[in-house]
């Protein structure tokens, strides 16, 4: 019988997390204070982050040893489990061969308790006691509040209003594990309140959610704050997918041409590509990577690469990255995951530097792609997911166009089971694909902060 799934012992679950930094070509551009514009120093970071955290911010080893802590909560769903989707394969009636990591199988039904992990058990050995975050479609904040939970770390999360009235199953799951949730932007903080003076009605933005946790966490000498994506330490975190990836694939007997991801802030699209992109580095094999973010809220297609606030209050040091502005609010669109304005500096670095393709996806073909893949492998996607379902899709029926046989790698790196709504107004024709609005982006451009080259 044709193998579908590849599975690892916990034996096999990586050991210590990759750091492509040391790998790469060009030095990733420093993160400035603000105020000063020089590089912002280990201390200045210390109000919002752990020195742990810190140090594997800037670390450049290639190798940054897993705590046994985290290494044992991690095999509660490490490692996840390899596809080879032989059956979306024949639906598409295409030369390609088709594989996926799925992180869905997680105990928050993403990626993202990789990091939320990791972040929890630093802080706990820092002797932190509350952690505040943002979350868009609550795949973030629920992972965060998992692993407040076995830490005994109070989570607060500020969700994107948008998404806190169009996900209130994930909000339960959140409060569930005992995090509490408001809806941003509130009257919490004076970052919120600016942002509902100027605009009462606000759907809100990821933005704007890290304004209000970074205003809290920085008044608070026992609150820290804690980031989903982005971030070079968090990126470094979800680099076990990829790694696994690598090993289940030498036991399929294969290695990927094409490995895609979907983007929003680049968490879950390092983790898969990094550990390939490294190898591509060290000239060991050649490999197409591709990103793809919404069509809605194109930072890698449409935004400029520059300094910017990763914050709509412009509460954060700046970093070089490829930005929409960050007053820049994107369109309510359900892949609340993939609504932030800037993306994550290492992504922004790779991807100026050529090794990396963007492309954008409107949110309906995106979801006719995940339900063409959940009818064909059984596994509905999240709304995030479906854009590197759509990216897949595509490049195998180049394939069969071409009449040549690649394989693919995608991470599907969460399910769709708290986004039903999306799934319900999809089929119901009530789904609409969004035009970010340039204009809108040229405003918010035109506020970049001025950087001395």
């Amino acid at each position: 019988m044709d193998t579908i799934k590849y599975v690892l012992t916990e034996n096999q679950m990586p050991k210590a997390w990759y750091n492509i930094q040391a790998d790469l070509p060009q030095a990733l551009p420093p993160v400035l204070n603000p105020a000063t514009g020089k590089p912002i120093t280990p201390d200045e970071l210390l109000p919002l982050f752990p020195l742990a955290l810190i140090e594997q911010e800037v670390s450049q080893q290639r190798w940054i040893e897993i705590p046994d802590a985290v290494r044992s909560i991690y095999c509660q769903w490490r490692p996840t489990p390899l596809y080879r989707a032989r059956r979306l394969e024949q639906a598409l009636d295409t030369p390609a061969k088709i594989y996926y990591k799925y992180e869905g199988v997680s105990p928050s039904g993403s990626h993202k308790p990789n990091t939320a992990v990791a972040q929890a058990y630093y802080n706990k050995q820092a002797g932190v006691k509350k952690l505040t975050t943002e979350t868009g479609a609550g795949q973030w904040g629920s992972s965060l509040a998992f692993a407040g939970a076995l830490f005994g770390l109070e989570v607060l999360v500020y969700m994107v209003k948008v998404s806190y009235q169009q996900k209130p199953y994930r909000r339960a799951l959140m409060e569930t594990y005992g995090a509490r949730v408001v809806a941003s932007p509130s009257t919490q903080t004076q970052a919120g309140r600016e942002i509902l003076a100027q605009n009462p009605n606000s759907n809100g933005s990821l933005g704007i959610a890290i304004s209000e946790a970074v205003e809290v966490a920085a008044a608070d000498e026992q609150t820290k704050y804690a980031l989903g994506s982005v971030l070079n330490h968090v990126l470094l975190h979800q680099t076990v997918i990829g790694q696994e990836a690598l090993t289940q694939l030498e036991m399929a007997g294969d290695y990927p041409d094409i490995v895609i991801g979907c983007t929003g802030g680049g968490s879950n699209f390092a983790g898969i590509a990094f550990p390939f992109l490294g190898a591509k580095l060290r000239g060991e094999r050649d490999i197409q990577v591709i990103a793809v973010e919404p069509a809605a809220c194109p930072s890698l297609t449409r935004g400029k690469y520059a300094y910017d606030f990763g914050d709509t209050a412009h509460l954060t040091p700046l970093t070089k990255m490829h930005t929409l502005g960050s007053s820049f609010v994107p369109e309510g669109i359900h892949a609340g995951g993939l609504r932030y304005h800037g993306m994550a500096p290492l992504v922004s670095h790779i991807v100026n530097l050529g090794l990396v393709e963007s492309r954008a996806e409107y949110q309906l073909a995106c979801f006719a792609a995940g339900l063409t893949f959940a009818r064909a492998e059984g596994i509905l996607p999240a709304p995030e997911a479906n854009h590197a379902v759509k990216a897949t899709i595509d490049q195998a029926l180049l394939c069969k166009q071409e009449g040549r046989s690649k394989t693919i790698l995608f991470n599907l790196c969460g399910h769709g089971h708290f986004d039903m709504q999306a799934y319900i107004d999809y089929q119901a024709g009530r789904l609409v694909d969004t035009e970010y609005s340039a204009e809108e982006v040229a405003m918010a451009l035109a506020g970049l902060p001025v950087v001395d080259s």
